[in-house]
């Protein structure tokens, strides 16, 4: 049976994006359940380590659903090919305000910086390192490196993990500083009661309050790994992307192969948005996707009312207007078949405000 995913890329443009802006809906109703919110309050007090995860933008990749981890208590940095560099001004500023906001509530950091691969085919991994599984590993190091340099070496505030993500089974690969490697794939038939000093070991370095705040996801992704070995998957091999997002608050978005999304954290904006573009351009060239149109999504988090939210807004016209324009450069008959749609995130609640009503450029 063709997934959720594939279904409604063959749907008419109007009808994708009213789908998907009720998935953002959908999203927030769940995050703001009473269910939803006690189970993070239960969680942070038994687990208080504030856990930021820096991934692709691929849709596969959902840390929370394979770890069976609470919506809310993850952290989410996400971008095209998992590119980061925490010397980029904006992205160095947020990382570091996360970290200061968890030390001053007492709460170190754990920075699990992934990389993501598929053991059973080469063509479905990560599109941002032309499945070069090594490169896209080499880059999560490199940003480790970046992490110790900004927060310290000694890793007891901060602690840097790259963690490899195999889109197959959905498994978490830790890896020690020592090249050490802590693959959940080993551990289908093994005891969970097990793990605490095999973490210990690849990872002797990391603090054990840490450790212990880790564990948890470690248990969670061995018991989802578990429930799917032996079930047969619809891998989504093709690219058929026809969301273009750029800004952040997308936490709604893994449907895999549905949307390319660009955080707004590097110097330079207009080469991963004209690189998307081109991909979404090529998706319809090949049939992958109808050519009825595509969707131009620009989204920018807030906390408060007023000036806050005032200002979310104007920087997220700001993207849609700049994303708009590179596109028209680039790419000017494509450009003819976009959808704009411009949105705020109340990020307390995940509520998507839409600023204007999705509409086609002229």
């Amino acid at each position: 049976m063709p997934s959720p995913a594939a279904l409604l890329h063959r749907q008419p443009i109007a009808q994708r994006i009213d789908a998907l802006l009720d998935l953002a809906k959908q999203h927030a109703e769940r995050f703001c359940s009473p269910d939803a919110w006690l189970a993070r309050q239960r969680y942070l007090a038994q687990h208080p380590t504030s856990i930021v995860v820096m991934k692709c933008m691929d849709g596969r990749i959902h840390i929370p659903h394979a770890t069976r981890t609470p919506l809310g208590i993850i952290t989410p940095f996400r971008n095209l090919g998992g590119i980061f560099d925490l010397g980029w001004p904006y992205l160095g500023e947020l990382i570091t305000e996360s970290v200061l906001q968890a030390a001053d509530r007492g709460r170190a950091t754990l920075l699990l910086i992934t990389y993501h691969f598929s053991s059973g085919h080469h063509a479905r991994g990560c599109a941002g390192f032309n499945c070069d599984t090594e490169a896209a590993k080499a880059h999560a190091y490199a940003i480790a490196q970046q992490a110790g340099e900004l927060f310290g070496h000694d890793h007891q505030q901060v602690y840097p993990l790259v963690c490899g993500f195999e889109t197959d089974s959905d498994a978490m690969i830790l890896h020690g500083q020592g090249g050490e490697m802590l693959d959940i794939r080993d551990w289908i038939d093994r005891q969970a009661s097990d793990l605490p000093a095999t973490l210990a070991s690849v990872c002797p370095d990391m603090p054990d309050d840490i450790q212990r705040d880790l564990l948890p996801l470690l248990v969670g992704n061995m018991a989802h790994v578990s429930e799917l070995s032996g079930v047969t998957r619809a891998l989504e091999i093709e690219h058929r992307e026809w969301v273009i997002c750029i800004g952040r608050g997308f936490d709604f978005l893994h449907l895999p192969n549905t949307a390319l999304i660009i955080g707004p954290y590097g110097p330079d904006l207009a080469a991963p948005i004209a690189t998307a573009a081109s991909i979404i351009d090529a998706n319809m060239r090949a049939g992958r996707i109808p050519d009825d149109g595509f969707m131009l999504l620009a989204s920018t988090p807030y906390q408060y009312s007023g000036v806050d939210r005032a200002r979310a807004a104007l920087k997220s016209r700001f993207l849609s207007d700049f994303a708009e324009q590179v596109i028209r450069h680039h790419h000017p008959r494509l450009a003819e078949k976009m959808r704009r749609h411009t949105a705020v995130v109340h990020w307390p609640t995940r509520r998507m405000d839409s600023l204007d009503p999705p509409s086609t450029s002229n």
